[in-house]
């Protein structure tokens, strides 16, 4: 058995100011099949629930019984109302029991490490297959089964829990306001590549659970950090997940930044971001290739450069990992037919097939081991210094 590597990392890093790329035009949930099956049937990411790992995984780390209970709760529920309460109540619980559990708070209920984020993965699938094969005797239609298994998916992701603190840009706006605390958003992904090695883990995933409602303290002053977490699934992104669950914050932080697994043993910050969806499969074993969907297809940007504070970022002592200032990208040359790496960025008018972060093209046996342990451990504290760095060297009034 191969011991479980641990791949890391992007950080796709933004300064809220900067944000320039316009959004794709958010859609509602549809009722349409999940990918490898009918509308009730478990999709292909559940289906990987019966293998002996994620069963070992949720049996040592206490979460076992987390889709048992849930569909204990489905089941006393007599209308469409209480589903949809027992729903938002229970996403809630199952990430903030795995919010507790990464920073150390109640008891671990299992001998898997505290940081480990594959017990809300799995956990969750359980959750999302028991309300995908429901049938309430009081009559459940398509539109209304989506719009649960939308809720569950939002609030067991953490997107329902970000809690900023009052005020703008760290400036108070009045009585009760948190006074010159930074607002940091931070988001991570789910565990993927999962047919290569069921054994994976995310540490983008870890570094949300860590770091969700804490404050680190920085040169410039404290900064609260509130994370979420994405699926690795494309239909996710094209239906304006991402849109949804940020666009009511991302005006009020003064850093947002996602956190993505990407290349062994090194962060990379990504100088630029193509916009450019490579073909890698997702979690449902489903390729797209295609420039990312906006909401005005003729103001989309092929490239969007990251107004993070990359070399004080890469200066610093953040960790054992490198840090680099990544601006390789793979680009088609305006006039041109033929992709080309550029090491030092794009050309002008040239159309994006691959930014800093890459496609990736992660691996990770037994489930756990001391080494896998403490490479996601420093990555984490890592990740923490980075983000003090980049609030510190941003300055305290960025206009």
């Amino acid at each position: 058995m191969a011991p479980i590597r641990v791949r890391f990392g992007v950080l796709g890093m933004a300064l809220v100011a900067g944000l320039a790329a316009p959004l794709a035009a958010p859609t509602t949930a549809t009722a349409a099949p999940p990918a490898g099956g009918t509308a009730h049937a478990p999709t292909v990411e559940e289906r990987r629930l019966d293998g002996e790992v994620p069963r070992e995984i949720l049996r040592r780390s206490g979460f076992a019984a987390v889709a048992p209970a849930f569909a204990r709760g489905l089941g006393r529920a007599d209308s469409y109302r209480e589903a949809r309460a027992v729903v938002a109540r229970e996403g809630s619980a199952l990430w903030r029991r795995a919010v507790d559990r990464a920073q150390g708070r109640g008891p671990a209920r299992g001998d898997l490490s505290r940081d480990d984020d594959r017990p809300l993965y799995w956990a969750r699938l359980g959750m999302t297959r028991e309300l995908r094969t429901w049938e309430p005797g009081f009559g459940l239609d398509e539109r209304q089964r989506a719009a649960l298994l939308t809720e569950l998916e939002r609030t067991s992701r953490g997107q329902s829990d970000l809690r900023l603190p009052r005020g703008a840009h760290g400036k108070s706006t009045g009585k009760g306001a948190d006074k010159g605390m930074k607002r940091v958003l931070l988001t991570g992904f789910d565990p993927f590549t999962l047919d290569r090695d069921i054994r994976i883990s995310n540490p983008s995933g870890a570094v949300a659970l860590a770091l969700d409602g804490t404050v680190i303290d920085t040169p410039d002053g404290p900064a609260r950090v509130e994370t979420a977490v994405f699926p690795v699934r494309w239909r996710d992104f094209a239906e304006g997940a991402v849109e949804r669950a940020l666009r009511p914050y991302l005006p009020r932080v003064d850093l947002f930044t996602t956190v993505s697994q990407g290349r062994v043993g090194r962060f990379d910050v990504e100088r630029t971001n193509g916009a450019w969806r490579g073909g890698f499969p997702d979690n449902e074993n489903v390729s797209r290739t295609e420039t990312v969907p906006v909401a005005d297809p003729a103001s989309q940007p092929q490239w969007t450069t990251t107004t993070l504070p990359y070399a004080a970022i890469t200066a610093a002592d953040t960790g054992r990992f490198p840090v680099y200032d990544n601006t390789t990208v793979t680009e088609i040359p305006a006039g041109g037919t033929e992709p080309v790496v550029r090491p030092e960025g794009p050309t002008p008018g040239s159309t994006a097939r691959e930014g800093g972060g890459g496609n990736t093209d992660p691996a990770t046996g037994a489930v756990t081991d001391p080494g896998f342990v403490r490479n996601r451990l420093d990555i984490v504290a890592q990740a923490r210094a980075i983000v003090a760095v980049a609030v510190s060297a941003a300055g305290p009034d960025r206009g």
